[in-house]
């Protein structure tokens, strides 16, 4: 679980651990934010996010699926991770599915990926770590907070409050769920330039004391590219609530 009162480690997981003030990105964050803000249409909620026409094609690499089969003792935020398992490989489509079952959780992601999990959450990430997924569990009780909505206003507001560089957007889904835009996140080392950080907060049906959070960082850069692969991993993943 996270607890949103240790939100150091969540710094440290979005790459947010310099200091200094980053510029404004390019037209490809301008067009992220604008479509945030552009979720709510005449009062109604958008009932899903909305991948543009993109497909997982567009985020990897068509290799039938070797990458699945290396094994990386070094991922970001803990040692010891397994490899998540694989679970189909859809050539066609340019995917694979895989099962993170520390998170009870199976995701689509582009080919070219590799997927690990530890205890706490599954992680996915491309070749070159640019792109980086990470899905976590919610008991909202334990973070503090009463709901989804409580959940996303208290953690943006903690990590601007904390990092004032960093600007956030927020937006509910018709189905309940919640989608935060952070912009001008900090490189972490490794990154070449600042980071978009996409989180979407999934309430489980009935039940809004639990739920799922899918994060998602892409460079600053490619912020609308890193909109529309999080539209494809929503549509795509499969909760075992």
């Amino acid at each position: 679980m996270i607890n949103i009162i240790f939100i150091n480690k969540l710094m440290n997981i979005f790459n947010v651990i310099y200091e200094r003030k980053q510029k404004e990105s390019g037209s490809g964050l301008a067009l992220a934010l604008v479509l945030v803000a552009s979720w709510t249409v005449q009062g109604h909620a958008q009932s899903a996010l909305d991948a543009g026409g993109a497909t997982f094609k567009d985020f990897g690499v068509a290799d039938r699926g070797a990458s699945f089969n290396r094994t990386d003792p070094m991922l970001p935020g803990g040692p010891g991770p397994a490899s998540a398992r694989l679970l189909e490989v859809d050539n066609a489509n340019g995917l694979a599915r895989v099962r993170f079952e520390a998170v009870k959780v199976d995701l689509a992601i582009p080919l070219g990926w590799q997927a690990q999990e530890d205890p706490e959450r599954g992680v996915a990430f491309n070749g070159d770590r640019s792109y980086r997924a990470i899905v976590w569990r919610l008991d909202f009780a334990f973070e503090g907070v009463e709901d989804a909505e409580h959940y996303a206003a208290t953690k943006s507001g903690s990590i601007t409050a904390r990092r004032p560089t960093i600007k956030a957007k927020a937006r509910k889904l018709g189905d309940g769920s919640f989608v935060i835009a952070y912009e001008n996140v900090p490189a972490a080392q490794g990154d070449h330039e600042p980071r978009v950080v996409f989180d979407l907060v999934v309430p489980k049906p009935g039940d809004p004391k639990h739920g799922v959070l899918l994060t998602l960082g892409v460079p600053a850069s490619q912020a609308d590219r890193g909109f529309q692969l999080l539209a494809l991993l929503s549509q795509n993943m499969k909760i075992d609530l």
